[in-house]
């Protein structure tokens, strides 16, 4: 489903959780709405009408966060500008809405844009600082989202440095960005790096910079990028070389260089979290909620049932009982083990929730296996043959029927 069809929904539920449903405002935006369509910039339209008409409106709030995230995806740098500032000046905002918002004021290098983005860039560098501290959202895992933490926060750094260096700061300017490419080398921090340096007339020194700019492997490294990066390398070089010999060779050394330097973040974020980059389902270790580690290649020959719960969920709590009738059932047959697998965001809730519900069971946290497994709703329950292959899959449950449905799963299994 497309952002601005997402967009639509939750304005219209903003509508109807308001009271009285058939409130004279609730009633025009209703209209205004259903006369958009699936039009996004009708979409856009119909909201700054309605805020027009209802400046006052005690909607303004969540109608400027879904306009600025529609501009977001519309690519209006105006409205993105507008309705961002608007929101940013009365909540922090996420890392998207002030990612767009630095930007679209540094499209050019205006000194009082540049005033404004450096606020805004600095608040973002404060966000994803505060990420790495963070449990991983759920499907993540730790490595996972340690690299793209690291990555959004040299991002914001090159931002604040951008708009440093607008503001008639180029050496700050340049040390933000060298900070950027230390945190994470990306094609965007290397290019911040050679613009300062270039500014301040050292441009030997740029050369290696705008290299590593053409070089690295950046998903947001477009062709039309790494064009103006050749472009702009082979001027310098000649200008202060006479020619382009030897060019090719420093471009391989950057090469190598920006291949090492990506290599060493994946080997940071691997020592970080045993999970980073793993292919396999047996090759996963779950975090216990006690703190212990299990490492489900110690499970390998034997059947493994994954409950897959969240403290909120209510059917949940239904199925739990089921659960523990089916254990059971197997309790005295060594080759069949249940794992409960927790997936909530907020981890400190569950060891409360555990005792306040008297589970006694064992429960670990999912650190991203729910990702591999492509768990899309709860409670689900997957089992895994001894071959560590997954044997069957139960989306929800039937309360009259799970207890005997899964056994019959599980008996399957063990004869297959």
């Amino acid at each position: 489903m497309r952002l601005w069809v997402l967009l639509v929904l939750l304005v219209t539920s903003l509508v109807w959780a308001q009271r009285p449903p058939a409130d004279a405002e609730d009633k025009a935006l209703n209209e205004a709405l259903a006369e958009a369509g699936n039009s996004q910039i009708d979409f856009v339209r119909a909201l700054e009408n309605h805020l027009a008409k209802y400046p006052d409106s005690p909607k303004k709030p969540e109608i400027e966060r879904a306009l600025v995230k529609a501009a977001i995806e519309l690519k209006d740098e105006k409205r993105v500008v507008l309705y961002g500032e608007h929101v940013l000046d009365r909540e922090p905002g996420d890392p998207q809405i002030l990612d767009h918002v630095v930007r679209a004021l540094l499209a050019n290098d205006n000194r009082d844009n540049s005033e404004r983005a450096l606020k805004y860039a600095k608040r973002y560098v404060q966000q994803m600082t505060s990420l790495r501290q963070q449990t991983p959202p759920t499907g993540f895992a730790k490595g996972d989202w340690l690299m793209e933490v690291n990555r959004g926060g040299a991002r914001a750094m090159v931002l604040e440095a951008r708009a440093t260096g607008n503001v008639g700061k180029p050496e700050e300017a340049l040390v933000l960005a060298q900070k950027s490419y230390q945190e994470f080398p990306t094609a965007e921090g290397a290019r911040e790096i050679a613009k300062w340096l270039i500014k301040l007339e050292r441009e030997s020194e740029a050369i290696p910079y705008l290299a590593d700019a053409f070089t690295v492997v950046d998903s947001h490294n477009t062709d039309a990028a790494r064009t103006q990066d050749r472009i702009r390398i082979g001027e310098i070089y000649k200008k202060l070389h006479g020619s382009e010999q030897g060019l090719g060779d420093l471009i391989l050394e950057s090469y190598d260089r920006t291949t090492a330097l990506l290599a060493e973040q994946k080997l940071l974020a691997r020592a970080s979290d045993p999970n980073n980059q793993v292919a396999s389902l047996m090759d996963f270790t779950l975090d216990g909620v006690n703190g212990d580690q299990l490492r489900l290649a110690s499970l390998k020959g034997k059947t493994i049932i994954f409950d897959f719960w969240a403290t909120w969920c209510g059917p949940c709590r239904v199925q739990h009982p089921l659960y523990e009738q089916v254990k059971r059932r197997f309790e005295g047959n060594p080759g069949v083990t249940f794992l409960s697998i927790n997936t909530d965001e907020e981890r400190e809730l569950v060891s409360q929730f555990l005792r306040e519900n008297h589970w006694s069971n064992a429960v670990y946290f999912e650190n991203g296996l729910s990702r591999m497994l492509r768990i899309t709703s709860i409670p689900t329950t997957i089992i895994v043959d001894r071959h560590g292959e997954i044997a069957s899959r139960m989306n929800g449950f039937a309360p009259e029927r799970f207890v005997d449905l899964l056994t019959e799963r599980i008996q399957q299994t063990l004869k297959d």
